[in-house]
Parts: C-alpha cells; sequence; structure tokens
C-alpha cells in the first residue's frame, strides 16, 4: 500500500494545526459557527443531532494492521467504544467532542491518515473496487491510478471549492464492485485493441434527489493522458456547474441539461487545450507510485485444499470469500452485519481484532467495502479456519455477503440532521426476519439498502430493494423500491407505491420475496425476475 512521502506528511501536520488553532478560537468564541462551519467541513467534521460527528479518509479503502489498531483505539478514547464504516469505504465516529478533535486528528496523522475532504464542495476521497489487486478476474490494480487521482486532487486550487461534492471511482474489472457509474466521475481502466492499458472515462452519475447513471464519454484515455483528461472534465463541470441551486449543482444535472454529446464536445476542446499545458505528471511518477502495490510474498505452491467438514465454515467459506488471483489463497470479507446489529458497525475491540488478524493471516492488509463490510484480501486458504474461528469468537463470522442479511443503512435520524427517517431499526427488524441461513439460502443473493433521506448515503436506488425514509405530515413513512442495482448492469429502482410504517415496510419486503420465489426460473436473482416479470405482480402482491 501507499507510504506518503515527506510532501504528504508535511501537508498532514500543517492542516492539523491550523485546524488546532480554528478549534481553538472556536471555543474562545473568536469565530462563530457560521464562521467555523467551512473550516471544520474541510477537515470532515460535521455537527449532527447529538454531537460532532468525525469522518476520516480511508483512500481506495486500503488500511494496514497500524492504521486499524489506531481506528479502534479512537473509538474508546475519543467516541463510544464503536465506529461506523461508510459506503465511501471511510469511517466516521458520532459522538466526537469539538475541543478533542486537534488531537484526533494529530493521533491520525502519525500513522499517515487524516479528514481532508472528506466533506464540503470539493473532490472527495477516492473510491475503489475493495478487492483490487487480488480479484482474479481483474486486468489490472486499479489502486496506483486512484492514488494518483488522490495526489491530483488533494487541494487542487481549481477545486476546492466547487459548485457541489464531487466523487470519483476507479475499477479494473468487468465486475464493478464500486457503484462506478453511480459516480459523477466513474473511471475503468481498460485495454485497447493493441493490448495498451488505459482508461474508460464515465461522467454523470449519481444518487440523491436526481438519481441519474453516467453515460461514458471517452472509451479510452492513455495513461499519459489520464489526469489531464480528469482535469478537463472537471474544468468544464466548474465552469458551469449550478452555484445559484444546490439541488442541481452536481455534474449530472449539467451533463443531462447540456446533453451528453454537448458535454462531451466541451470536455474535448478543454482537452485539447491543457494538451498544451505541462499539467501531466510523468509517467515515472505513476510506475513510482506502482511501486507501492506490488504483489505480497505469496507462498508458491500453497494448497487449494480446504476442510470444509465444519458446517458452519463451509457457509462461510461459500458465502463470504471470493477467488483470488493467487492460487492457494482466497479473498475473505468480514460482514458488519450481524443478525439484529446495525450495518457497518464495529466495536473497538472487533476493530482492534480484525487489525490484528491481518497482521498475522493477510500480509498486513484491509479494506473497507462500499457495502460497509471488511475485507482480509490475501489469505492463505490453510490459515483460513483459524482466521474464521477467530472472527466467530468475536461476533463476526455472520455468513450473509450479498444476501437480504447484507444491509447498506445510513444512520439515519438516529444521528443526523438531515434524515426524515430512522434507518436502523427498519435495518435491525429485516435482518431479524431474514436472519436465519436457511431463509438467505433460499431467497440467495438479494441487495437490500435503505437510506434515510433522499441524499442517499444509503444507496437505496441502488438496491435489489430499496428503502427510502421520508416525511409524511410529520410521521416516519418508508417508500419501498425494486429493481435497482449498483453493479455492471447499473439500473435504478422503481418506486412500489404509497410508502408503509416501520413494521409495514418490512412486511412489504417478505411479499416481494415471496413473489420473487413463486416466479423464479431456474437460478434466477431477484433481480432477474423482477426484470423478466416486471413490477405488476410485485405491486399486486404488495398492496393487494
Amino acid at each position: 500500500m501507499y507510504k506518503y512521502d515527506e510532501y504528504d506528511q508535511q501537508m498532514v501536520d500543517t492542516r492539523v494545526a491550523e485546524f488546532r488553532d480554528q478549534v481553538r478560537r472556536r471555543l474562545a468564541g473568536d469565530l462563530t459557527e457560521d464562521q467555523f462551519k467551512p473550516l471544520r467541513l474541510q477537515n470532515g467534521l460535521y455537527l449532527q443531532l447529538h454531537a460532532y460527528m468525525l469522518r476520516v479518509a480511508v483512500p481506495y479503502g486500503t488500511l494496514n494492521s497500524a492504521q486499524m489498531t489506531l481506528l479502534g483505539d479512537i473509538a474508546d478514547k475519543y467516541d463510544r467504544g464503536y465506529g461506523h464504516f461508510t459506503t465511501r469505504q471511510n469511517i466516521q465516529y458520532n459522538w466526537i467532542k469539538l475541543e478533542d478533535t486537534p488531537d484526533i486528528l494529530a493521533e491520525l496523522a502519525k500513522v499517515e491518515m487524516h479528514a481532508i475532504q472528506t466533506s464540503g464542495n470539493c473532490i472527495r476521497n477516492i473510491s475503489s473496487d475493495q478487492y483490487a489487486g487480488a480479484a482474479a478476474e481483474e486486468i489490472v490494480d486499479p489502486r496506483p491510478y486512484a492514488e494518483l487521482l488522490r495526489q491530483w486532487s488533494s487541494f487542487h486550487p481549481e477545486f476546492l471549492v466547487l459548485p457541489r461534492k464531487f466523487k470519483i471511482a476507479v475499477i479494473a474489472s468487468e465486475t464493478d464492485r464500486a457503484a462506478m457509474r453511480l459516480h459523477d466521475i466513474g473511471i475503468k481502466m481498460v485495454k485497447n485493441d493493441a493490448g495498451e492499458i488505459g482508461a474508460q472515462f464515465y461522467a454523470g452519475g449519481g444518487m440523491g434527489r436526481t438519481p441519474m447513471i453516467a453515460p461514458l464519454i471517452r472509451d479510452f484515455v492513455p495513461l499519459d493522458q489520464l489526469i489531464t483528461y480528469a482535469e478537463a472534465c472537471l474544468r468544464v463541470y466548474n465552469r458551469y456547474g449550478r452555484r445559484d441551486n444546490k439541488y442541481k449543482a452536481r455534474i449530472k444535472i449539467l451533463v443531462h441539461e447540456l446533453g451528453r454529446d454537448e458535454y462531451v464536445r466541451q470536455v474535448e476542446e478543454e482537452f485539447a487545450h491543457l494538451l498544451t499545458q505541462p499539467i501531466e505528471p510523468p509517467l515515472a511518477e505513476l510506475e513510482r507510485i506502482k511501486t507501492h502495490f506490488t504483489d505480497p510474498g505469496f507462498e508458491a505452491g500453497a494448497s487449494d485444499d480446504l476442510d470444509l467438514t465444519d458446517p458452519d465454515f463451509r457457509l462461510w467459506v461459500e458465502r463470504n470469500t471470493h477467488a483470488h488471483k493467487q492460487a492457494g489463497y482466497v479473498i475473505a470479507t468480514v460482514s458488519l452485519k450481524p443478525v439484529g446489529g446495525i450495518p457497518g458497525d464495529a466495536s473497538a475491540d472487533q476493530i482492534r481484532l480484525m487489525a490484528q488478524l491481518a497482521k498475522d493471516y493477510s500480509f498486513d492488509e484491509l479494506r473497507v467495502t462500499h457495502a460497509q463490510n471488511i475485507v482480509f484480501p490475501h489469505v492463505k486458504k490453510a490459515d483460513l479456519y483459524t482466521v474464521w474461528q477467530a472472527l466467530d469468537a468475536a461476533g463476526l463470522a455472520t455468513a450473509n455477503l450479498d444476501t437480504v442479511g447484507d444491509i447498506i443503512a445510513c444512520p439515519g435520524l438516529d444521528y443526523c440532521a438531515l434524515a426524515n427517517a430512522r434507518s436502523i431499526p427498519v435495518a435491525q427488524k429485516i435482518s431479524e426476519r431474514f436472519g436465519s441461513a436457511e431463509r438467505q439460502a433460499e431467497i440467495g443473493e438479494l441487495k437490500l439498502k435503505i437510506s434515510g433521506c433522499i441524499n442517499a448515503c444509503g444507496h437505496h436506488h441502488a438496491g435489489h430493494i430499496g428503502i427510502l425514509g421520508v416525511d409524511k405530515k410529520g410521521l416516519e413513512n418508508y417508500q419501498l423500491l425494486l429493481g435497482g442495482s449498483e453493479g455492471a448492469d447499473t439500473s435504478l429502482g422503481q418506486i412500489t407505491g404509497p410508502g408503509f410504517t416501520e413494521d409495514g415496510v418490512v412486511d412489504a419486503i417478505e411479499k416481494a420475496t415471496e413473489v420473487y420465489l413463486a416466479n423464479k426460473q431456474g437460478e434466477e436473482r431477484f433481480l432477474d425476475t423482477y426484470r423478466r416479470i416486471g413490477m405488476a405482480p410485485f405491486k399486486e402482491a404488495i398492496y393487494g
């Protein structure tokens, strides 16, 4: 994984010192909240319903054990003993005291971490595939390109105050695990007919109030023009993106209103101009970055055998592991979705345990996923049962990856000042209703996502089943959506009809799964059956 150089460290240390002084002035009353707000947002600090929330950046989701251990220690020392892993591959703490924030940031800086650009109208933390560098099906590790983009975007003077927040994802596989086309810019690393690696660019995706799927805007950008093309995309957006209406300020609105072809024309015009300017880092810099992402020391000839006589272990292997590019190894996902639990939450002890297991059994590396889980990317099959036993003892061995129990949920009205409804209790009730291994096996792959408001932090538009919390005359109400997908077959969920109470929406999901099971053909997933038979049978069963 990438290691800070002297410039990275100086940048982060300087920001900590600046923010320490800003907090001192705020606590002394020398800064009003209105004056302080843009300063704290630049450092990932939000003021929520009950306390400050600090969001810590985890670039492209990659962590080492020292960083993960510190995240657990921060949860103990400065929060209430837990952290919440987010759909942006970050972690946030929901009970932070303002006066402690500079000390937290200083401790993060010692392990090459920060909270810069995790909020505000800037280029946010670059995200990627949680299986990057390990998946058997990828053409190249996308993280060096994500790291190059991180370095380009950090404190970019032209893009620190964009019309609205801006999110970029980078993948390198036909399997999209990063919701790439639902980002402001999605980048897919590809090979052209000559076998050269380059980048495919998508622009204008996003969820929230007006969900849109990003169209392809260029099918191949050479590696020595990657940053220049990204800059061209951002410049056109920064020039014409609306600043008079925050609901129409995202790039998706600009691409929609200009039209894809006109946006592309302007980007290409800007790109041609920028190619005459010396803004592209030399390829030698990309090669330097790549040296930080070389394969770990895999054991040659490691056994591919697994003893699956323990039925609980066998189920976990079937559900929570993925094929690795190296024989004798697997990618193992730790579900942070125990039955009845809060999706994405992990206790300080659990966080430290995962850190230790990664150090001992995964070449000192972990990943945070878009689905609010944790990945050990490189586990030797011979060690897998030992890892599972340790996870099981800590309540971290739930075998539910990509099932109805693997719920994505935002913090909702329990914490967030923007939310209209609670997400957590709904997630817990669904988890309890469908929590048995037998039930999940019967239903199979079903991605369920819950947002407490239209901002869609829980990605409800992209769920096979999505739930949106709304305010209905002062009461919490839940709309049900069907047919969304964040993968290579990206689609947006459609609202079934009138909303439900908290218990009513759980019953509605039950009815939807019954329709699926009654109509599925062969190995169809819920999403496949929905796409084949359409909304009508589901709507009739839910409202009939």
